[in-house]
């Protein structure tokens, strides 16, 4: 059987959700979202390690809300950084022997038990597993003169999580210093010259950043 690992990143502060509480920690239907992100990947991976990564400043906020919620024993802490990158980096080196490893936004609790298997079984096949669905609006780039230029809207996908990726290949990967480029953890392995494999997401699979997006996770949840 497969090792697996889950890193939670939930070390920030969410300052477009225009509240005193990081987005974390504020509740959907009465249960905070990243309980439900841990509630969830717990059912369907009931075998994965999974790893929180927060900031030093919300541990003992969270340790109130585990013992409210008696998920205690689902997970361990690991203390992110200043920036995600940093973040993520804490917790991939903390992480012991294991097959593959998963990270995810914490405030993304809505993935499906279906995309779980779709990127387990793309991430054996090629080391890496990004889900991604397709976008809907239409695109311009700007330009310095102040004009646009349409994009093609059938060349990009929306990016999502939790990427997989072989254990062995992101902690060489992580090895290394910032860099801009550097958007997401997918890029941070295609920087070691990995090739990235995307997967299908799911429309539902929404990153909680505004009030609106509350609303919308309700909605999917009723």
């Amino acid at each position: 059987m497969n090792r697996l690992s889950i890193i939670i990143v939930a070390a920030g502060g969410g300052l477009r959700m225009n509240s005193t509480i990081p987005k974390q920690f504020l509740p959907i239907l009465g249960t905070p979202i990243l309980v439900r992100s841990i509630q969830s990947i717990h059912s369907m991976l009931p075998m994965a390690e999974i790893t929180v990564v927060l900031s030093a400043s919300d541990v003992e906020r969270w340790s109130v809300i585990c013992k409210e919620y008696n998920i205690e024993s689902t997970h361990n802490i690991c203390i992110g950084g200043a920036t995600r990158f940093e973040s993520v980096k804490n917790a991939v080196t903390s992480i012991g022997e294991c097959d593959y490893i998963a990270i995810h936004d914490g405030v993304r609790p809505l993935f499906t038990k279906d995309m779980i298997d779709r990127a387990l079984e793309c991430v054996k096949l090629n080391g890496t597993a990004i889900p991604a669905i397709d976008v809907i609006d239409s695109f311009r780039v700007l330009n310095k003169d102040g004009s646009s230029n349409i994009i093609d809207r059938s060349t990009l996908k929306a990016i999502q999580t939790p990427q997989w990726f072989d254990a062995t290949l992101l902690k060489s990967s992580y090895r290394v210093d910032y860099n801009d480029s550097f958007t997401d953890d997918a890029s941070v392995v295609e920087h070691s010259g990995h090739k990235i494999t995307i997967c299908q997401g799911d429309i539902r699979n929404i990153k909680i950043t505004t009030p609106m997006d509350i609303a919308i996770a309700e909605g999917f949840l009723v």
